[in-house]
């Protein structure tokens, strides 16, 4: 009896270092792995908008091997050149697929949230990651060196809510200059209508974005967004990492032309600004006298002209009125003009 249990205690043992030995065998053919070979369809992309709708680039890869029949999870990999593919752009392959094509447009668009910039020829390298799981180390391709110019690219978002009646279609937009997935905006909320969703479309059923899991954060489906208060407010949403801020952010007049204003610390007239024609506008009654632009009530940030010729300085002489009337006023910070039209 004791012979026959030390025979099985030895086969135990035995099978137990087998065992062992097949799953360290596992291990080292999985950390050697042979990796994916990528190939793109381009090295040299000039994309135009009016290709926006083509494809722009397929790559292809070869299937990666580890030995043995496994689960691959493939992750194509975008990177500027010279960066080790810190920061990279990462889009996870379907299942056995060995082919990811993207349009013109959407690569434009991936390419300008790299933060290159439109018009000017860059460096980016691309690779693929192959893993089979979290224990074990991923492998990867050779880098497909691929040269591209980026096309500049406005794109939009949409703030229906209760400071407009809830209408996408007449609702303000927020702006990304280079659709680096960046948007801002300036809203007026008024007393009392201080929610609203920012859509993808002027219409619902789009993509709508409420609130996020956190303060500051936004997800698709989530409840009613709220501004922190009344008034204008730059919002800055970033649907790269879902987040979104208030910034107070009002331009007005101050002096003592516009009627209900003054110099020493008195209300500012406050303007209203178009995301659409990206202008800050007011009408309002002046008397002979002088005044200026001043951002929030402060005059750390104020514009005025020196030569009276419609150019905005900051910080330059007061602008005169000459003739009191009722005015409408135009702001345009983008190229720093003013008009003022006496109705």
């Amino acid at each position: 009896m004791k012979a026959l249990f030390n025979k099985f205690f030895l086969l135990s043992i035995m099978s137990m270092l087998i065992w062992s030995c097949k799953k360290d065998e596992v291990r080292v053919i999985a950390a050697d792995g042979k990796a994916a070979v990528l190939t793109a369809s381009s090295s040299n992309l000039v994309l135009t908008k009016a290709n926006a709708a083509n494809t722009a680039i397929t790559f292809t890869i070869t299937a990666p091997d580890y030995g043995y029949d496994a689960a691959v999870t493939s992750t194509l990999q975008l990177g500027v050149k010279g960066t080790n593919f810190a920061n990279a752009k990462e889009f996870d392959m379907d299942a056995n697929a060995l082919t990811k094509s993207f349009t013109v447009i959407d690569f434009n668009a991936l390419l300008l949230s790299m933060n290159l910039a439109p018009e000017a020829t860059a460096d980016i390298e691309a690779r693929i990651k192959s893993s089979i799981s979290a224990n074990i180390a991923p492998v990867f391709s050779n880098a497909a060196a691929i040269k591209v110019t980026p096309y500049a690219l406005i794109s939009f978002l949409y703030v229906p809510g209760a400071y407009q009646g809830w209408t996408p279609s007449s609702a303000e937009s927020l702006i990304s200059a280079t659709s680096n997935g960046i948007y801002e905006g300036v809203i007026n909320f008024t007393p009392g209508n201080t929610e609203f969703k920012i859509l993808t479309k002027r219409d619902w059923g789009t993509p709508e974005y409420g609130t996020g899991a956190s303060a500051g954060t936004i997800s698709v489906g989530g409840g009613n967004l709220a501004a922190p208060g009344t008034g204008n407010y730059k919002l800055v949403a970033n649907l790269n990492d879902n987040t979104l801020e208030f910034i107070p952010f009002s331009w007005g007049l101050i002096g003592n032309a516009p009627v209900g204003s003054d110099w020493g610390g008195g209300k500012d007239i406050v303007m209203k600004y178009d995301n659409s024609k990206m202008l800050w506008t007011v009408t309002a009654e002046m008397m002979v006298g002088e005044f200026k632009f001043r951002l929030n009530n402060d005059w750390s940030n104020n514009f005025g002209d020196n030569g009276d010729n419609g150019s905005l300085e900051g910080g330059g002489d007061n602008i005169k009125i000459t003739s009191a009337g009722t005015y409408t006023f135009e702001l345009n910070l983008v190229n720093n003009t003013y008009k003022k039209t006496k109705i």
